[in-house]
């Protein structure tokens, strides 16, 4: 098969869009400082229960929020539709997610600095644990996941092309901790037919 031309991969329930497996990706927040927290137009996706988790966790993180960001939860909560009618994290300033927050100048997730902490059961939505991967839910069951190309990260695309690592290995905890071991297993079997 062309490598060049792979087409959409079926994986369970799950079609992947072909360079989850052949685009290169590795988070370098040293050098991007958390940009995807505070740039963009739109908090990131939730589910009804990740605002539970997250409702759950907002009093062990509300000291670690920027008043603006307690403001803007006290008036429309934790969660708001976005115009494409998607429940999304709140957001300040028509941009920063209110669950940001800065350590040594980068921006981090309270939620999940709370949780590495033991502090919180929540670490943060799923859709933020899977960036540059984007879930969409079909009527029909199927699940369809899209790498998302954004050039704020740009500084992970060199070090992922640098480190020769595949989005897919680079998110391989997320994508366990979203759709299980045995599928990741079935995930990766199909990737190294299709690349070899």
């Amino acid at each position: 098969m062309d490598k060049d031309i792979i087409p959409i991969i079926q994986v369970g329930d799950v079609l992947l869009s072909p360079d989850i497996l052949t685009e290169k990706f590795c988070c370098d927040l040293d050098a991007c400082k958390g940009a995807c927290c505070v740039e963009g137009e739109a908090g990131a996706p939730v589910t009804l229960d990740e605002i539970g988790g997250i409702e759950d966790s907002l009093d062990t993180v509300w000291g670690d929020l920027s008043a603006s960001a307690q403001s803007v939860i006290d008036k429309q909560g934790v969660a708001y539709t976005d115009p494409e009618g998607e429940l999304v994290t709140s957001i300040v300033g028509g941009k920063d997610c209110v669950f940001t927050c800065y350590e040594n100048g980068v921006c981090l997730c309270a939620l999940e600095r709370a949780w590495r902490k033991g502090k919180t059961r929540f670490c943060k939505p799923i859709s933020c644990a899977l960036y540059p991967i984007r879930e969409k839910r079909f009527a029909d069951g199927l699940v369809g996941l899209n790498y998302h190309k954004w050039s704020v990260c740009k500084m992970a695309v060199e070090k992922g092309n640098e480190l020769d690592l595949p989005v897919y290995k680079f998110l391989k905890e997320p994508l366990i901790q979203r759709f299980g071991e045995e599928w990741y297993q079935e995930l990766c079997e199909v990737a190294e037919k299709i690349l070899s």
